[in-house]
């Protein structure tokens, strides 16, 4: 295991009541769980979060699917790996190693916040084993919306990688500016504690670098995704008070992309969909893939 992973932290089993797993990558050791039985739903996290987001929503689904959600390198209970850069492409290519190691045909794809481009990349590379695509506050194109250019520079900046790094601050102030109603203090524990160090915190603050680093591959995205995937039926799940990836300015494009789309929109929700809303996105992927 990772020096980094915080030994004292075990996720609460009333919150978390899920059997730990793990696989050994080209690159390091992923935590992830694996619950229920059924068609597979591949659930992908964003930053700074780990499959602990999904846990409302895999106990909502274990009985009518195969739940399976991975903490990238970096994040979660996952390693820390000397060498490893925390870009877009290298977790892409862990994730896809992952897909490959579990077998995983005929799977429901998830991913929200840096999940979307993850899952999509891995998605276009295994199109015939994808069922169908759930997407929800996310994108999959270069960055071209002022705010996210901002927020990538602004993030990039010392100021904010200091933040980010000793301060913890992805974790103590976006995850409660993302949320329509602050999570409880054991809830932000199991965010905050997964990252006790700085060196545990390096991919979290590499992510808002590659909003424009990683600016090819979403180029290479923007593509690929609407000719290999736009004809797989589509759920989007949107929280509309996300100032971030705000409805106005995505969901055209998402609906575009994907014809065969059913849209939930979660008026109250903000950034972190699976925190404000998960009894009903889980409802809406039994209503669309159940």
């Amino acid at each position: 295991m990772s020096p980094y992973i915080n030994p004292e932290f075990k996720p609460n089993p009333h919150l978390y009541p899920f059997e730990s797993r793990w696989f050994d990558s080209s690159r390091g050791r992923m935590h992830y769980i694996d619950e229920g039985a059924g068609p597979p739903i591949l659930l992908c996290h964003g930053n700074p979060t780990w499959s602990f987001l999904y846990r409302n929503i895999v106990l909502a689904l274990r009985d009518h699917f195969r739940c399976i959600a991975p903490d990238y390198l970096g994040f979660g209970l996952s390693e820390r790996p000397v060498g490893f850069g925390y870009t877009i492409e290298e977790h892409v290519g862990v994730v896809g190693e992952f897909v490959d190691h579990l077998g995983l045909d005929g799977y429901l794809t998830m991913g929200q916040d840096w999940g979307g481009p993850i899952s999509m990349a891995v998605a276009v590379q295994r199109t015939e084993r994808v069922r169908g695509i759930v997407l929800g506050n996310t994108w999959f194109w270069p960055a071209d919306a002022l705010v996210m250019k901002a927020f990538s520079k602004v993030m990039a900046s010392p100021p904010l990688q200091y933040a980010i790094l000793q301060r913890n601050f992805f974790v103590q102030r976006l995850i409660p500016a993302g949320t329509a109603h602050r999570p409880s203090g054991v809830v932000m524990r199991h965010y905050s504690a997964v990252q006790p160090t700085p060196a545990a915190r390096a991919g979290v603050a590499v992510m808002p670098k590659q909003i424009l680093a990683a600016r090819p591959l979403l180029a290479r995205l923007a593509g690929e995704v609407p000719a290999k995937l736009g004809a797989k039926p589509a759920l989007l799940v949107w929280g509309m008070k996300d100032f971030a990836f705000r409805p106005g300015q995505m969901i055209p494009r998402m609906r575009t992309t994907f014809p065969d789309h059913v849209l939930v929109e979660l008026p109250t929700a903000k950034h972190f969909i699976q925190e404000d809303e998960p009894e009903e996105i889980a409802a809406a992927i039994m209503r669309r893939f159940g």
